[in-house]
C-alpha cells in the first residue's frame, strides 16, 4: 500500500474526487506528453525598433509564411499567398486599406475567411483541442472550434454546416471582426512561447510600444540586457542609471520615449543646457550639460565602490585645464571640447547646486512614474539575468571569465561569486534595489546605506567590465571628449574570446547543470558584423549569438538585421533578415521581411511535450494522479461521489 502525503492528496481529490476523474486527467495528460513540442521563437537587442519588432512578432521570423506556403503550395500565386499573410500579420490596418480601395464583396469574405480557417487547421493539429479552444478570441471560440474541427462525412453534411456558418456571419455583417480573430489565433498558434534575450530599450524610439506589445502575450520570458537594466535602475533611483539613460537618449534623438512616453521632463535640463553651454540647439546643448553630469555621477559612484576596480573611469581629475588635454596610458590627448562651464578643478566630481536640483528631480520622476514603472515591473515579473528553458541556457551577454578561461569573481556585500552563484547574487541585488526602495527618501544623502549600494550596482550591471549584461570597458569619456578613435576601442572579458571554443561553451552549461547534448547558450549582446567574417553558430553548434539587429545605427556594420531562432519539436534554424522596410509598406505592396532560413541542427527523434519542462511538469503530475488513484484504491481516501 502506498504512503500517502494525506494533506496535499486530499487537495488534489478536491479537484478529482473519484477514481474515473483521475483515470481520465491521467489519460489526457498522457496525450499531451505524446503531442510535438510547441514552437519557441527567440528574439534579442530590440533597441526600441518598434515596427520592425512588430512585422517579426507578427510573422514569426516566416513560421507563418511557410504555412502559407504549404497550405497553398499548388492552389495560390505567390502574390495571392503575399496577400493572405499581410493580413494575417496587421488584420484591422490591411482591412480599413481594402475598404478604400474597393468593396470587398460576399464571395471575398468567403474564400478569404476559409484561406485562414484552412491554416488556422493546420497549425492547431500539434495541440490539444482543449489548449487550442483557450487560445481563441472568447467572442467567436465556439464558432472557429466547430469551422477548425469539421470532420468530413459521407453525405458533406459537416460541409454545408460549415458554409451556413459562414453566410450567418457575413449577414451579420461580422466578417471583419471575424478576420481579425481568424488571425490573431494563426499568430498565437504559431509559437508557443517567446523569449526576449536583452536589450528591449535604447537606439530605436519606441521600446514603450514594444513593452506594451510584450505584456499582451500569452506566454513570455525576458532575458535582461544592460540596456534594460539600466532602465531598472533608474526606476529603482540610481543617479548614475538616470544619467546614462537620458544621455543615451539625447545623443539618439529619443527623447520623446522620456517625455511623451513617460513623462518625465526635460525642460529644466534644456533651460540649464542653454544658458551654461555655448550651445544653441536645445538638444545638443542637453547632451552636453548631460555628459559632464554623467562623468561627476560615475566618478564619484567608482569612488564610493572600490570593488567594482574601475578607477581607471575616473577620467575628469586627469584633465590638464591649462591646456584642455589628458593623458591615458601615457599618451596626451587633446580634448575636442574647452566647454566645462560647471567643472571645479579642485573637486571635479561635485554636481553644482543646479545639476543636483536637475538630478533631484529626474529621480523622483523616474521612480513616481505610473507608467514607466508598470513596464518595469513586467520586467522584473518576467525577466531575470539567465533563464534555463528546455535544456538551453539563455543569457544576454556574457559569463565573466579570466584570462585563463576560469570562472571569474566578483565581489558583492564582501563576498565572492563567479558562475552561475554571481549571476543568481546579482539578480538579487537587482531585485532588492527595486523592490526596496523608499519611495519616502526618494533623494538619496551622501552616506551610502544598503540600498545606494544596491543602486551603484545596477549601474555596474549596465556597464561593468565584469557584468553579465555587458562584459566591457565602457569608454564613454573617450568617445565623448578625444577624437582619435584609437582610444574608443572598449576592451572585452576574456569570455567573447573563449566563447568560440566547444570546451569553455561546455564548462558554462555544466556550471547550470546542463549536460545534455541537446542543450546550447543563446546568447544576445553582440552583433554579428558579417562583413568580418563573424558567424553566428559558435563553439561547434553549442553557442548561438541572435543579436537581433534590429537597431538601423548597426546595418552599416554588420550588413544585415540580425537573426532570431525558431526551435519546433524538428530542431533548431537560425533566420536571417534583411532590414525591414516600414508597416506602411508592408500594407500597401504585401512586403515581408526577407529573411533566410538557416537549419542548424536537425533532431534524429521529433521532440515531443514529454521532453520538455511542461513535459517533466505533467510527468510529476502523472505520479501524484496515480498516488491518488491507489489511494481511492486502497481506501486510505473515499471518493465524492
Amino acid at each position: 500500500m502506498i504512503s500517502c502525503d494525506k494533506k496535499y492528496l486530499n487537495l488534489l481529490a478536491k479537484e478529482y474526487p473519484t477514481k474515473q476523474a483521475v483515470c481520465r486527467e491521467i489519460i489526457n495528460l498522457n496525450a499531451i506528453l505524446n503531442l510535438p513540442k510547441g514552437t519557441e521563437h527567440f528574439m534579442s537587442d530590440l533597441h526600441g525598433e518598434y515596427e520592425a519588432f512588430l512585422h517579426i512578432l507578427n510573422n514569426c521570423s516566416g513560421v507563418v509564411k511557410e504555412k502559407v506556403d504549404m497550405a497553398f503550395e499548388d492552389s495560390l500565386l505567390p502574390n495571392e499567398k503575399c496577400e493572405i499573410c499581410t493580413l494575417i500579420y496587421y488584420p484591422r490596418e490591411k482591412l480599413k486599406m481594402l475598404h478604400k480601395e474597393r468593396e470587398l464583396t460576399e464571395e471575398w469574405y468567403k474564400m478569404t475567411l476559409n484561406q485562414l480557417i484552412e491554416v488556422a487547421r493546420n497549425l492547431s493539429s500539434k495541440y490539444t483541442r482543449s489548449k487550442v479552444r483557450k487560445a481563441m478570441p472568447k467572442d467567436f471560440a465556439y464558432i472557429i472550434d466547430e469551422l477548425i474541427h469539421v470532420p468530413k462525412d459521407e453525405d458533406d453534411n459537416q460541409d454545408l454546416y460549415h458554409k451556413k456558418i459562414l453566410e450567418t456571419i457575413l449577414a451579420l455583417d461580422n466578417g471583419d471582426e471575424f478576420i481579425v480573430a481568424l488571425s490573431g489565433l494563426i499568430k498565437r498558434l504559431a509559437v508557443d512561447h517567446l523569449h526576449i534575450v536583452g536589450d528591449i530599450f535604447d537606439r530605436g524610439a519606441n521600446a514603450d510600444k514594444i513593452i506594451d506589445l510584450l505584456m499582451e502575450h500569452h506566454s513570455i520570458d525576458i532575458e535582461w540586457g544592460n540596456h534594460d537594466v539600466l532602465w531598472m535602475g533608474a526606476a529603482a533611483g540610481s543617479p548614475a542609471c538616470i544619467a546614462n539613460l537620458v544621455r543615451n537618449n539625447l545623443k539618439y534623438s529619443n527623447i520623446e520615449i522620456l517625455e511623451n512616453g513617460y513623462g518625465i521632463s526635460l525642460r529644466n535640463l534644456v533651460l540649464f543646457a542653454l544658458e551654461t553651454y555655448d550651445e544653441k540647439d536645445p538638444i545638443t546643448a542637453a547632451y552636453k550639460a548631460m555628459s559632464v553630469i554623467l562623468q561627476k555621477v560615475e566618478g564619484a559612484t567608482i569612488v564610493a565602490n572600490p570593488e567594482f576596480e574601475m578607477d581607471d573611469r575616473r577620467l575628469l581629475h586627469r584633465i590638464n585645464w591649462d591646456n584642455y588635454t589628458i593623458e591615458i596610458e601615457g599618451e596626451t590627448y587633446e580634448l575636442n571640447t574647452h566647454d566645462f562651464p560647471t567643472i571645479d578643478p579642485e573637486n571635479p566630481y561635485v554636481l553644482s547646486p543646479e545639476e543636483k536640483k536637475i538630478m533631484d528631480d529626474l529621480v523622483v520622476d523616474f521612480t513616481s512614474g505610473d507608467r514607466i514603472n508598470r513596464h518595469i515591473e513586467f520586467l522584473y515579473d518576467k525577466g531575470g539575468i539567465y533563464k534555463v528553458y528546455n535544456q538551453n541556457l539563455l543569457y544576454h551577454g556574457c559569463v565573466p571569465l579570466d584570462e585563463n578561461g576560469n570562472f571569474d569573481t566578483v565581489l558583492i556585500d564582501g563576498k565572492a561569486y563567479s558562475g552561475r552563484a554571481y549571476f543568481e547574487a546579482a539578480e538579487d541585488v537587482a531585485r532588492r534595489a527595486y523592490y526596496m526602495r523608499s519611495r519616502d527618501d526618494l533623494i538619496r544623502s551622501r552616506n551610502k546605506s544598503r540600498h545606494d549600494k544596491d543602486l551603484d550596482f545596477m549601474w555596474y550591471l549596465w556597464g561593468g567590465p565584469k557584468s553579465p549584461m555587458c562584459g566591457r570597458i565602457v569608454k564613454t569619456f573617450e568617445r565623448t571628449y578625444i577624437d582619435d578613435k584609437k582610444t574608443w576601442e572598449e576592451p572585452q572579458n576574456p569570455y567573447y574570446k573563449y566563447h568560440y571554443e566547444e570546451r569553455y561553451v561546455r564548462m558554462i552549461l555544466n556550471e547550470f547543470e546542463l549536460f545534455s547534448d541537446m542543450s546550447h547558450v543563446i546568447n544576445g549582446h553582440t552583433p554579428v558584423k558579417l562583413g568580418k567574417g563573424e558567424v553566428p553558430v559558435r563553439a561547434n553548434g553549442k553557442l548561438y549569438v541572435i543579436d537581433g539587429g534590429f537597431s538601423k545605427a548597426y546595418h552599416k556594420s554588420t550588413g544585415h538585421a540580425g537573426y532570431t531562432l525558431i526551435y519546433n519539436s524538428h530542431g533548431i534554424r537560425l533566420m536571417s533578415h534583411n532590414p525591414f522596410t516600414s508597416v506602411e509598406q508592408a500594407l500597401r505592396n504585401n512586403d515581408d521581411i526577407e529573411s533566410e532560413s538557416n537549419m542548424v541542427e536537425v533532431e534524429k527523434n521529433r521532440v515531443m511535450v514529454r521532453d520538455t519542462d511542461i513535459g517533466k511538469g505533467i510527468l510529476e503530475d502523472i505520479r501524484d494522479l496515480e498516488d491518488l488513484l491507489e489511494c481511492y484504491r486502497s481506501g486510505e481516501i473515499i471518493e465524492d461521489d
